[in-house]
């Protein structure tokens, strides 16, 4: 089981020539254990996964692992998301010999499976690992979206623990009625995230907390566990992150992280 209510999606540094910047990625996520942040996503959408080699996220997660320190103190996410099966079940038993502690599983983009060919590829991976599972929705990039009746049908499985939901949000007080079994629902970024708490959201997935790490988390404690009305600060600090939502999220983040180029065509 995941313990941790927050994690944050960090992205995937490149040097100017878009290979690889693995320490500059793994600096940042020291950065983070140092600010008070106990989970990190690597190779989610803000890491650019879509744009990764398989073997350019074999040696993220050989980085990662030679970070003893981080292994040992945080919870330690890996994105898993492929248009070839074959490559995501090889990178599911990747990660099952890993210290990675979960799993979050995001559907093939543009080839837009039917639910039944969503099912078979999930259960494809989970064959592969032990790993606790976060089921990933995302229509906008994907074209694909998970039914209710998919999602429910999945949660059978003891490893789904969770869905971070980006589609339809209107599924999580339908989902927490008809589950059987405890469940977590990410939200994805901080946009509305006041509303997604009101819907039944009980854990974030966070990109602003890559720089404002304290800030992001205290504001989603203080919102699950007090669910005041949204104060003054709160409207503050909601608009440092439309500020950050207002261009390309990901090139406003990188660039105040000093953490290179996004690959090309974003940022161009």
């Amino acid at each position: 089981m995941l313990r941790e209510d927050v994690h944050v999606a960090v992205p995937t540094a490149f040097y100017e020539d878009e290979t690889l910047y693995i320490e500059a990625t793994m600096t940042h996520i020291n950065h983070l254990a140092k600010n008070d942040i106990q989970s990190v996503l690597l190779c989610g959408s803000t890491g650019e996964q879509h744009s990764l080699t398989l073997h350019e996220k074999q040696l993220l997660l050989n980085a990662i692992q030679q970070e003893s320190h981080l292994i040992d103190h945080m919870e330690i996410l890996f994105g898993l998301s492929s248009i070839r099966q074959t490559e995501a079940v090889q990178l599911a038993k990747s990660l099952e010999q890993s210290s990675i502690a979960g799993i979050l599983l995001g559907y093939p983009p543009y080839i837009r499976p039917t639910q039944r060919e969503a099912i078979a590829y999930t259960e494809a991976i989970l064959s592969a690992t032990s790993k606790p599972v976060i089921l990933y929705n995302n229509p906008a990039r994907t074209g694909f979206d998970l039914s209710v009746e998919t999602i429910l049908s999945l949660s059978e499985h003891e490893q789904i623990i969770g869905i971070k939901e980006a589609g339809n949000l209107e599924k999580i007080p339908e989902l927490m009625q008809q589950l059987t079994k405890p469940f977590f629902f990410y939200a994805g970024g901080e946009q509305n995230l006041y509303s997604k708490i009101e819907l039944g959201f009980n854990r974030l997935s966070s990109i602003s907390a890559n720089v404002y790490p304290k800030e992001i988390k205290a504001l989603f404690l203080q919102l699950t566990t007090l669910k005041p009305t949204p104060s003054a600060d709160f409207e503050k600090l909601t608009n440092i992150v439309d500020e950050l939502y207002a261009e390309s999220l990901l090139v406003q983040i990188k660039k105040r992280l000093s953490m290179g180029p996004c690959r090309a065509p974003i940022g161009q």
